[in-house]
C-alpha cells in the first residue's frame, strides 16, 4: 500500500511521521503554517478553517470549508488542502504575493481587527466565493460597500453577490468586527477565467485512496468498498467508525480519547448515494449535511428547515446522517426531524442488510439496536411527505447552539381534520422520542385552537425532561407545548381544506 501522503497548496507531502490522531490542524502547524489557527478545538469557532477538494454538486469539484481541529489528517490521505497561505498567488519569483480578491476585501474593508480569526474567515469566505450558483448571481456585480442596509434587494443575510452569510456561521470574531467582515463578503465579485482555484473546480477532485496509516500499536484505515469495511469491522468490532469526525475529533481533542483502530466511511461510494424514488426517498448515511442539502434543494421541506439550524456550515460541510444517528444522543438535531418523517434504517454487516423504524432503533441513552460490526447505510424517507410540517429547535443561540428542546412535526390535514399526526421530541427523554399521546390527541379531530390547546396540555407531559445547566425540566415541558401552540399559528391560514 502507497504511503499516506497528502497535497497542501500545491505540494505534495507525506504524513509520516504523524500519529493517526493528529489532526490536519496540528499537522499544517507543524509544517510552518500557522494561519491555521487552534481556538476552541472543538469546531465552534472557525480559526482552524481550511479548504479541502471535494466531490461537487454542480462542478466536478467543490471547494469545502472544514475545521481542520476536528479532522485527523490520515482522513485526507490522497487529498488536496488550500490554507489561508495557499490563496494568494505568486506571479514572479521574489516578488511579494498577490492577495486573493477575498483577503483583499477584508484588508481593504477593516475586516482583520486583532487577526487571529481572519484566515478563519478567509477560507470560509473563500468556500461561498467558489460556490458555482453564487458565482452566477456575482456576475451581476457586487455591491458597491457603501453600506449593507437595503441592498439591492437583498436581505441582511445575503448578499447583492448571492453571498450566504451562513458560510460564516462557524466562525467566531472575538473582536465584535462582523459588519466590515460582512462588508467584504457582499463585496466580492465572481472568480476571474485566470483563477486557479476556479478552474480547479472543472477536473475531478482526488479518487478516494485506501489508507492503512499505522504508527506504534494505533491504526487509521480506509478500504475501497463496504463489503471490505464490514468484513475489517467483523474483525475489529472494537473499531471507531468515522466520517467528518465532528464528534469524534472533539473526544480526540477534549477528553484526550484514543483508539486503537479508526475505520473511515466517507468515501464508500455504497454510503454516498442519494436516490428519489416513488415510494421513498433514500440518502447515504456518509453523504454530508450541505451536500444532501444541495442535492435536495427544499424537496423535503422538513430537512430543509433543519440544515440552516444544525450546528453551523463549517459541521455540516463534514457531518452525516448515518455520524448523528450512530452516536445515539438524545440531542441530535436529526432524529426528531427523522422521526417526524417516519424514517427507517437500512442496517449493514458482513451477513447483509436489515431494514429498522427508526422509532426502533434507539434502546437507551446513547444505545442502540445496531449490533458490533454493523454500519448505518442509508437513511429511507417514505412518500408522500405530510404537508404541514416544522421544526422548531430552542436553544440559548439562533445557530450554532446544542438543543435544549427540539420538535419536529409532519402533519396530514383534510378538509379541516388532522388525517394524521407524526412528532419528534429531541432533549426531553433519554433517548430522542415520538410524541405518541400527542399524536393520538391530534388525529381525527379539527385543526382548531380548542384542538391545538388540548394537544398542547398533552405534549408538555411527553418525555422525562431532567433540568441541567442549559434549561430546567420545567422550561423543556414549556416548550414543548408552547411549540405546537406556534405550529399552529403559523400554519392555520395555510392549511389546505
Amino acid at each position: 500500500m502507497v504511503a499516506a501522503r497528502i497535497t497542501v497548496n500545491g505540494k505534495e507531502a507525506p504524513i509520516a511521521p504523524a500519529a493517526p490522531h493528529t489532526t490536519v490542524l496540528d499537522f499544517l502547524r507543524e509544517r510552518g503554517l500557522t494561519g491555521t489557527k487552534e481556538g476552541c478545538a472543538e469546531g465552534e469557532c472557525g480559526a482552524c478553517s481550511v479548504l479541502v477538494a471535494r466531490p461537487g454538486v454542480n462542478k466536478p469539484t467543490d471547494w469545502v470549508p472544514v475545521n481542520a481541529c476536528l479532522v485527523p489528517v490520515a482522513a485526507l490521505d490522497g487529498q488536496e488542502v488550500v490554507t489561508s497561505e495557499g490563496l494568494a498567488t505568486v506571479e514572479a519569483p521574489g516578488t511579494p504575493p498577490v492577495l486573493h480578491p477575498v483577503q483583499e476585501e477584508m484588508a481593504v474593508r477593516g475586516g482583520s481587527q486583532c487577526g487571529y480569526c481572519t484566515p478563519g474567515f478567509v477560507c470560509s469566505m473563500a468556500g461561498e466565493y467558489y460556490r458555482p450558483d453564487r458565482c452566477a448571481h456575482a456576475e451581476q456585480g457586487p455591491d458597491t460597500g457603501e453600506g449593507t442596509d437595503g441592498n439591492d434587494g437583498a436581505d441582511a443575510e445575503h448578499g447583492p453577490n448571492g453571498f450566504d452569510l451562513h458560510a460564516l456561521s462557524g466562525n467566531l470574531c472575538r473582536c465584535t468586527g462582523y459588519r466590515p467582515i460582512r462588508d467584504a463578503a457582499f463585496a466580492v465579485g465572481a472568480p476571474t477565467d485566470e483563477d486557479p482555484l476556479a478552474r480547479r473546480r472543472e477536473q475531478a477532485p482526488p479518487a478516494p485512496v485506501a489508507t492503512e496509516y499505522r504508527q506504534d500499536d494505533s491504526a487509521f484505515v480506509r478500504r475501497d468498498t463496504l463489503a471490505e469495511t464490514l468484513r475489517l469491522l467483523r474483525e475489529r468490532p472494537d473499531a471507531v467508525v468515522v466520517a467528518g469526525s465532528t464528534d469524534w475529533g472533539v473526544e480526540v481533542n477534549i477528553r484526550s480519547r484514543r483508539a486503537d483502530c479508526v475505520v473511515a466511511v466517507d468515501r464508500l461510494p455504497e454510503l454516498r448515494e442519494l436516490r428519489v424514488e416513488s415510494d421513498h426517498v433514500e440518502i447515504g448515511a456518509a453523504l454530508t449535511l450541505t451536500e444532501i442539502e444541495r442535492r435536495l434543494d427544499g424537496t423535503v421541506p422538513l430537512l430543509a428547515q433543519l440544515f440552516p439550524q444544525f450546528a453551523s456550515r463549517l459541521i455540516r460541510n463534514g457531518a452525516t446522517l448515518g455520524g448523528n444517528l450512530g452516536t445515539g444522543s438524545p440531542i441530535g438535531d436529526s432524529p426528531p426531524v427523522l422521526l417526524a418523517l417516519e424514517a427507517s434504517l437500512v442496517l449493514a454487516d458482513a451477513d447483509g442488510e436489515r431494514e429498522v423504524p427508526l422509532a426502533e432503533y434507539f434502546t437507551g441513552y446513547r444505545q442502540s439496536v445496531r449490533r458490533p460490526g454493523e454500519l448505518i447505510r442509508a437513511v429511507r424517507l417514505p412518500l408522500p411527505l405530510s404537508p404541514v410540517a416544522a421544526f422548531h429547535k430552542i436553544a440559548k443561540r439562533r445557530f450554532d447552539d446544542i438543543s435544549s428542546v427540539a420538535v419536529a412535526f409532519a402533519l396530514d390535514v383534510e378538509g379541516g381534520t388532522v388525517r394524521k399526526a407524526r412528532i419528534g421530541l429531541g432533549g426531553v427523554a433519554a433517548t430522542p422520542v415520538r410524541a405518541l399521546a400527542t399524536e393520538a390527541a391530534l388525529e381525527g379531530r379539527p385543526w382548531t385552537s380548542g384542538t391545538a390547546e388540548a394537544a398542547a396540555e398533552v405534549l408538555r407531559g411527553e418525555g422525562t425532561p431532567m433540568s441541567d445547566h442549559r434549561a430546567s425540566a420545567g422550561y423543556r415541558a414549556a416548550m414543548l407545548g408552547q411549540s405546537l401552540l406556534k405550529l399552529y399559528a403559523q400554519t392555520t391560514e395555510a392549511v389546505p381544506s
